[in-house]
């Protein structure tokens, strides 16, 4: 009755956390029928094709510029938690605002992943994007317990190596989780008239000092000029800086 696809979504919504009655009121599908996809399914669903890391030779993720991308979002505004049975549920909650963020988040989960559903679970004001594996924490070994911004969190050399490769991507993920491109404006004396003059910035928010030094490091090695405006602040002001970032990042969308 129903195909393969609607029976994933189905269950990819129960592993974000939602009650069987929820999910059958959004899809229409019957709480049994939910359940014994679970027995049924869930298990071959959440295997997934087999992790990079776990081989006997550790390699990298499938799709490394996307990973980048990914672990930018990731270190942002993403989450890892325990589900069941030793799955784990990647959530990165994006704004209803950026619709265009949503997308380049659901398309850079499933090139690392690409056998898994990917989910989205909308709350006032953002849209939670969620994956469900058994390897995110092999994946994103940032993962653990309490908030980022209160243990630390350094770069594993093999991850360094996919955004040294791909310091772009990476910088683009920081920025669509925790950073905006903005207009500022101030007024200049010309000619005895009081002028306004417009010019565009990028500001980049966090509260961990150690995700800020490696946004500032990439910086470093793409050459774009920074500056810190306060201890959670970094500022990208400067013409030349802009026009690099508006290349290869541009505004959220």
């Amino acid at each position: 009755m129903y195909d393969m696809g609607t029976r994933k979504r189905a269950l990819a919504l129960v592993a974000q956390g939602r009650s069987l009655n929820s999910v059958s009121k959004e899809t229409g599908i019957s709480r049994a029928a939910i359940r014994s996809w679970q027995v049924r399914i869930e298990p071959l669903m959440n295997t997934g094709p087999p992790c990079p890391r776990c081989r006997d030779a550790p390699g990298p993720p499938d799709g490394p510029a996307a990973y980048s991308y990914l672990l930018g979002l990731y270190l942002g505004d993403g989450c890892i938690s325990r589900h069941r049975k030793g799955v784990y549920i990647l959530r990165i909650a994006c704004a209803n605002a950026w619709p265009g963020l949503i997308e380049a988040c659901e398309a850079a989960i499933l090139s690392v992943r690409p056998d898994n559903s990917v989910c989205r679970v909308r709350a006032q004001g953002h849209v939670s994007v969620g994956c469900s594996s058994k390897h995110w924490p092999c994946l994103f070994p940032q993962h653990g317990p309490g908030k980022k911004h209160q243990r630390t969190i350094a770069l594993e050399p093999w991850q360094q190596e996919i955004v040294d490769a791909h310091p772009w991507e990476f910088i683009r993920g920081l920025i669509h989780s925790d950073g905006c491109r903005i207009t500022n404006w101030t007024t200049r004396l010309v000619a005895g008239e009081q002028k306004r003059y417009e010019y565009p910035r990028y500001f980049f928010t966090n509260k961990s000092a150690d995700i800020i030094r490696l946004f500032t490091a990439t910086l470093d090695t793409v050459g774009v000029d920074w500056k810190q405006a306060n201890s959670h602040n970094i500022s990208i002001a400067r013409k030349a800086s802009v026009a690099l970032m508006d290349t290869h990042v541009g505004p959220k969308y």
